[in-house]
């Protein structure tokens, strides 16, 4: 898959675009930054929604943590902080790989959606 297993692994358990993979590096980049949702609308020039729906989603996934006065890169533990580095070199050594990985991740995504049973389907 990769010669960096661990890395595509945990592309696959958590990061779901290349915009959510921005989003974090940009908190990771300045750790004690406090961003508030408009002020990472306007530096990734993204979406209102589209911040949004990723702040929510890496704050479930224990990445990042909203506090009184904004968002902050929060890994839940030291390993998911070790991968997010790997992440991040890799992606300024060999972008379009890690870009690779994640449409790849997505994919499956996709199709694993597609067998998945809904709730008003049963």
């Amino acid at each position: 898959m990769s010669e960096h297993p661990e890395v595509a692994e945990f592309i696959h358990a958590y990061i779901s675009s290349v915009w959510a993979l921005e989003l974090l590096l940009l908190l990771r980049r300045d750790p004690e930054r406090a961003w508030t949702a408009a002020a990472l609308v306007r530096e990734l020039r993204a979406s209102t929604s589209l911040v949004s729906d990723n702040l929510a989603r890496l704050q479930q996934q224990g990445l990042a943590l909203e506090g009184d006065d904004g968002w902050r890169f929060h890994p839940a533990n030291p390993r998911l902080a070790a991968l997010v580095t790997e992440l991040s070199a890799l992606y300024r050594e060999r972008p379009m790989h890690v870009m690779s990985l994640i449409a790849r991740s997505d994919s499956i995504r996709s199709l694993a959606d597609a067998f998945r049973i809904r709730k008003d389907e049963t």
